[in-house]
C-alpha cells in the first residue's frame, strides 16, 4: 500500500514542482509590471506638484531655482534623482544625484523602463510639461525611481508563493492518500465484481448486490475490451476451419471436459411409435436435433422433452428414461407425460393460440386464456422439476429451447443456482407495444432473465427483446453490451442464427433428379418449376405466394402452360380452428387460381398438403427452378438455406421475403415484400429468366455463407459464449470467498 500511496504522492509533487517552476517567473514579471505602474504614477504627481513653480522660475530665467526645486522633489526616498530637458532633448538642470550617464533619450518610450547602473537600478518615468505660453508641452521631467524596495519585495513575493505551493502539494498528497487507503478495499472489490460479470459492488454490501456508480466509467471501459477480445476470440474459433459435428465435439472436450449438459424442449429427438405389433423410432428432421445431437452425444447428457410417441411410455423406465439413439446409447432421453387436458392448454392453447402469432404479427388475434396460463406454468414447473431430479452436479450446463419453454430458465436458477442457463428463442421477438399485448408479459420476461444468455436469430430481435423489458421492468440495461441487470443476475442477450448441417455429396446427376421428379409429378420435360416447401401454417404466406403466381401468369400469359408452382405442406396444428380455416383457404385459391390459368398436364399450382420425407424434398429443390420463401414473419426459416445447399450445381433463384431472418445474411437471393403481389410475381418472372451466370454468381456466394455458418457452428458460438459465462461465475464463487477474508496489506 505504501508503494501505491508513492505511486500517486511522487508524481503530484513533481507536478507541483513543476507549476511553481512556471509560475514563479510569471509572477515576479506580472508584480514588476504592477510596481513600474505605480512608480509611473508617483512621478506624474510629483511633476503635477511642481510645474506651477517650474514654469515661474523658467520664465524668470533662475536657473538656480529650478535646480533648488529639482533636489527638493528628489527627497523622497524612493525618488532616486529628476532633470528638466528642453524641447531639443537637452537637459537644461538636474538635481544632485541625477547619474551624468544618463541623458534625456532616457525618456524615448522605446528605451529600456529599467536602467542598471552603478548608483542602483532606476526606473525612468518621463512627464510632458507645458512652462511657456505654447499650449504643447514644451519641457519633459525625467523622473528617477530606486526599484531596489522592488526586488526586495518581489524576492518575499517569491519564497512566499514556492512555500504556498509546497504546502499544497503536501495538503493534496495527503488527502489523495488518505482517499486511496479509505477506498481501496472498495475499488478492488468492485474491480474484482466488474471482472467477473456480475455487477460493482460496493464494499462490505450485505444482501443483494449494488452498483458502485464511481466504478461506471471504469466498468464501460473493461467491458467494451471484453467485447473486442471475445469479438477477436470468436473470429479466430471459425477462422482456421469451418465448422462440423467431430469440431463440435473436440471443442466440449476442451471446454466441457467434466462438465454436465442439459437440453430442455417440447420436441423429442426420438420418438417411439406402435405400429401394429412393433415399435418403430423415428427421429424428427429438425435442425435443433442435428446441433444438439452431438453435444449430448459427447457429454454423456441428458434430453427432456415432452414424451409424444404412441409407444414412448412402453420403452422408458418409471422415470421416463431411455438411452438413445437405439444403435449407440450414448446419452439420456427422460420424458415427461402430459394429460390431453395440459397439451391441450399449455401447447396449443397459450403456446400456439397466443405466443406464435403474438410473435409471428401475421395479421391473427393471439388468444389469452386464464386456463391455458395456469397449464402452461404447471407443465414448465414440470419441465424445470425434470432438469432438477436429472442433475448429477450443482452446476450444470442447461440449454433450454424456443418459445414454449420463456418460464423455466427462472424455475431452473431457483432450484439450481449454481447452473448455467442458455435460453434459445427460436421464433421472432415482436416490438415491445406489441408484446405488451399479452396479459402475463412480465412473468414470461422475468422467466427468461433467469437465463444467462438469451439467444435470438437477429439483431432486430434482440433490440426487441431489450425494449420490452426496458418497458415493463425495472432493470438496468446496457444497451452497448446487450446485457441486462436485474434481481443480482445478468443476462447477455445475442444473436445466434440458426442454420443447417451441410449436406452430403449426391451421387445422382442433378438432370436425372429432374427427369424423375418431372415424371413423378406428372410434369411435362422442359416444364419450368417453382417449389414451396412449408408447414400449414398462416405466417408462411402460401396465399400470398399464390397471388404472385396469378399476377405472373395474368400478366405474362406466355408462362401458362410452361410454369408450376409445386406446393408441398406438410399438416400442422390441424386441431385448432385457425389451422383448420386456413387450410381451407390454401385449397379454395389453389382451385380457383388453377382453374382460371392452368391445364390439365400443367396446373398453375400443384398442392400437395402432405408430408415428405428428407431425400423427397432435397429432390425437389434439386429439380426445382427457383424456390419462393416468402413467409409473412419468421425467425430464420431454415428451407431459403436448404435450397442453397442442395443446388450443388450451382443453378437455381433464391425467392425471399424480406420479413425472414435468412434475408439478413442470404443477400444474393431476390428479396421481395410478400404482402406485393406484383412485385413477388415481377420477381419471379425475373428468376425464370435469369442468365445463367447470374444464377452461378449469386448461388455459389450463398452456398459459401452457409456452408460455414452451419447449425454446429450455431450450436458452437452458444457453447463457447456460455463456457466463459461458467468461467465467469466459478472466478465469482472464489471471489466472494475470498471477500469474507480480512485484506492483508503488505506496507
Amino acid at each position: 500500500m505504501l508503494k501505491l500511496s508513492l505511486r500517486f504522492v511522487v508524481p503530484l509533487l513533481l507536478a507541483v514542482a513543476a507549476l511553481a517552476y512556471l509560475s514563479v517567473p510569471l509572477m515576479d514579471r506580472l508584480t514588476l509590471r504592477w510596481f513600474m505602474s505605480d512608480l509611473d504614477q508617483r512621478s506624474h504627481a510629483i511633476a503635477a506638484t511642481v510645474v506651477g513653480p517650474l514654469r515661474e522660475a523658467q520664465q524668470q530665467a533662475m536657473a538656480a531655482r529650478v535646480t533648488g526645486l529639482l533636489n527638493a522633489a528628489a527627497t523622497d526616498e524612493r525618488l532616486h534623482s529628476a532633470a528638466l530637458c528642453d524641447a531639443q532633448g537637452r537637459i537644461v538642470a538636474r538635481s544632485a544625484m541625477f547619474p551624468a550617464t544618463v541623458g534625456c533619450a532616457a525618456a524615448d518610450p522605446s528605451t529600456p523602463r529599467v536602467l542598471r547602473l552603478e548608483q542602483g537600478v532606476l526606473h525612468p518615468t518621463a512627464v510632458p510639461l507645458r512652462l511657456g505660453d505654447s499650449p504643447a508641452p514644451t519641457h519633459t521631467m525625467l523622473v528617477l525611481h530606486d526599484m531596489s524596495f522592488i526586488e526586495l519585495r518581489s524576492g518575499e513575493t517569491r519564497w512566499y508563493a514556492i512555500v504556498t505551493f509546497a504546502v499544497l502539494a503536501l495538503v493534496v498528497a495527503l488527502i489523495t492518500v488518505a482517499v486511496a487507503h479509505l477506498s481501496w478495499r472498495g475499488w478492488v472489490r468492485g474491480v474484482r465484481a466488474m471482472l467477473t460479470g456480475e455487477g460493482l459492488l460496493r464494499p462490505f454490501a450485505e444482501g443483494p448486490a449494488t452498483i458502485d456508480k464511481a466504478l461506471l466509467p471504469l466498468e464501460a471501459e473493461v467491458r467494451s475490451l471484453f467485447r473486442r477480445l471475445e469479438r477477436q476470440r470468436a473470429a479466430d474459433t471459425g477462422a482456421s476451419e469451418g465448422w462440423s459435428a467431430q469440431r463440435l465435439r473436440a471443442m466440449l472436450q476442451t471446454e466441457y471436459a467434466d462438465d454436465e449438459i442439459i437440453v430442455v424442449s417440447n420436441r423429442q429427438p426420438y420418438s417411439h411409435e406402435r405400429r401394429g405389433d412393433e415399435v418403430v423410432v423415428t427421429q424428427p428432421a429438425s435442425g435443433l436435433v442435428t446441433a444438439l445431437e452431438p453435444v449430448l452425444r459427447a457429454a454423456s447428457g441428458t434430453w427432456v422433452a415432452h414424451g409424444s410417441g404412441s409407444a414412448d411410455q412402453q420403452v422408458s423406465d418409471r422415470d421416463g428414461c431411455v438411452q438413445v439413439p437405439p444403435e449407440q446409447p450414448s446419452y439420456t432421453l427422460r420424458r415427461l407425460w402430459l394429460t390431453t387436458e395440459q397439451v391441450k392448454g399449455y401447447y396449443e392453447g397459450f403456446a400456439n393460440e397466443g405466443l406464435w402469432p403474438l410473435c409471428h404479427i401475421a395479421h391473427v388475434r393471439p388468444v389469452f386464456r386464464a386456463e391455458d396460463w395456469r397449464h402452461f406454468v404447471d407443465v414448465s414447473q414440470r419441465f424445470a422439476d425434470a432438469v432438477v431430479k436429472s442433475a448429477r452436479r450443482a452446476d450444470p450446463l442447461v440449454l433450454v429451447q424456443d418459445y414454449h419453454m420463456p418460464l423455466v430458465p427462472q424455475m431452473i436458477r431457483d432450484r439450481l443456482p449454481q447452473a448455467t442457463v442458455v435460453t434459445f428463442w427460436h421464433i421472432p421477438w415482436p416490438m415491445s407495444e406489441t408484446f405488451g399485448i399479452c396479459p402475463w408479459r412480465e412473468q414470461i420476461l422475468e422467466g427468461l432473465l433467469g437465463s444467462h444468455i438469451v439467444g435470438l436469430q437477429t439483431r432486430a430481435h434482440c433490440r426487441n427483446f431489450i425494449d420490452a423489458v426496458d418497458t415493463f421492468l425495472e432493470s438496468r440495461i446496457e444497451h452497448e453490451d446487450s446485457t441486462v441487470h436485474r434481481g443480482g443476475q445478468l443476462t447477455r442477450v445475442a444473436p445466434y442464427p440458426i442454420s443447417i448441417a451441410w449436406p452430403p455429396a449426391n451421387e445422382e446427376p442433378i438432370e436425372a433428379t429432374r427427369a424423375r421428379i418431372h415424371q413423378w409429378l406428372g410434369l411435362p420435360p422442359g416444364h419450368r418449376m417453382a417449389i414451396g416447401i412449408d408447414r400449414l401454417d398462416y405466417i408462411k404466406g402460401l396465399i400470398e405466394r399464390f397471388a404472385a403466381v396469378e399476377h405472373l401468369l395474368r400478366s405474362q400469359p406466355q408462362w401458362r402452360g410452361r410454369f408450376t408452382l409445386v406446393q408441398v405442406a406438410s399438416p400442422s396444428r390441424s386441431d385448432l380452428p385457425e389451422y383448420q380455416a386456413f387450410h381451407d383457404r390454401v385449397l379454395d385459391e389453389a382451385r380457383r387460381i388453377n382453374d382460371a390459368y392452368g391445364t390439365e398436364r400443367a396446373p398453375a399450382i400443384l398442392l400437395r398438403v402432405e408430408h415428405h420425407g428428407a431425400q423427397t424434398v432435397r429432390d425437389l429443390y434439386r429439380s426445382a427452378d427457383v424456390a419462393m420463401v416468402t413467409s409473412l414473419h419468421d425467425g430464420m426459416n431454415l428451407v431459403a438455406k436448404e435450397y442453397v445447399a442442395a443446388r450443388d450445381d450451382d443453378l437455381g433463384v433464391l425467392l425471399l421475403s424480406v420479413f425472414t431472418g435468412a434475408s439478413r445474411e442470404l443477400h444474393e437471393a431476390l428479396l421481395v415484400n410478400p404482402y406485393s403481389a406484383e412485385q413477388t410475381g415481377e420477381a419471379l418472372a425475373r428468376a425464370l429468366a435469369m442468365p445463367p451466370a447470374e444464377q452461378r454468381e449469386r448461388m455459389r456466394t450463398m452456398r459459401a455463407w452457409v456452408r460455414s455458418h452451419n447449425i454446429y457452428r450455431w450450436a458452437g458460438s452458444m457453447l463457447i459464449d456460455a463456457a466463459r459465462v461458467r468461467s465467469r461465475e466459478r472466478v465469482t464463487a472464489r471471489i466472494e470467498q475470498l471477500q469474507r477474508r480480512p485484506l492483508k496489506v503488505a506496507v
